[in-house]
């Protein structure tokens, strides 16, 4: 988008970017901001780059704009969950990972699943999911999720025992660059997508490694979700309490991971 293009657009309220000189000094401003942020920047709080002079939607244009001037570089502004941030194109990563003698993090197969399961039927319960897999839900695997900032708590199910709902964060989809759950891939590429992000290790290096997912069994999560269809309801209709109980104590539970 050139300046003209930029003031024939209807102005939502009078703001500060009256000239040429000052879109592209806006730009800078933006451009500099998002370089140097280490998180996404709401458009509030880059409206705070200019004293809240600059509409929401003024901020958005120059933002589209910067993202347009950008096209055919190794990094690109993208718009995620928490706001709008620069990243090296996936195309790029290849060619990054040779500065890091660190190999990239691998997830097992079960952090793989619950995940997937969390991300796909959210909300849901460690019975759901124990229901799904067909074993027991460690409990450090839900902790790493935890502590990676992928899932939380968003409330209980009004059941016998109450067991907490789980779903996904902001920085899960931040991580991810996403805007939304509906931004999601196909399921079959999910395992590939966490498998490529830039996040830290899940599990803490003292805990004893569990077996890693290759490409081929984080492809085959898909199987392992789909193949109880029958048994959860689809994904876009309620949970039924009263069929996702959380195993009882007293009663048998399925097969713990390994």
């Amino acid at each position: 988008m050139n300046n003209a293009e930029f003031f024939a657009q209807e102005p939502e309220a009078p703001d500060a970017v009256d000239s040429a000189a000052d879109v592209e000094t806006a730009k800078t401003v933006l451009e500099t901001a998002l370089l140097t942020a280490q998180e996404p920047m709401s458009l509030n709080e880059l409206r705070r780059l200019f004293a809240d002079e600059l509409g929401v939607d003024t901020v958005r244009r120059l933002l589209e704009d910067i993202r347009g001037s950008w096209a055919g570089r190794g990094v690109e502004l993208i718009n995620v969950a928490s706001g709008w941030r620069f990243r090296a194109k996936p195309e790029m990563q290849s060619f990054l990972d040779r500065l890091s003698p660190q190999k990239p993090p691998k997830y097992s197969r079960a952090v793989l699943e619950t995940l997937a399961i969390i991300a796909y039927r959210q909300p849901v319960t460690r019975g759901d999911i124990e229901e799904i897999r067909g074993v027991t839900v460690s409990t450090n695997i839900v902790k790493a999720l935890e502590t990676r900032g992928w899932i939380e708590v968003i409330g209980h199910r009004e059941v016998p025992g109450r067991p907490a709902l789980y779903a996904t964060t902001r920085q899960f989809l931040d991580d991810l660059g996403l805007r939304s759950v509906e931004e999601l891939p196909p399921l079959e590429d999910l395992g590939a997508l966490v498998d490529t992000s830039s996040a830290a290790p899940l599990l803490p290096q003292t805990t004893p490694p569990e077996p890693v997912a290759t490409v081929d069994e984080a492809r085959a999560i898909p199987e392992v979700v789909a193949s109880t269809a029958e048994q959860v309801d689809p994904l876009d209709s309620p949970l039924d309490p009263a069929s996702h109980e959380s195993p009882s104590e007293d009663g048998p539970r399925p097969e713990t991971d390994r």
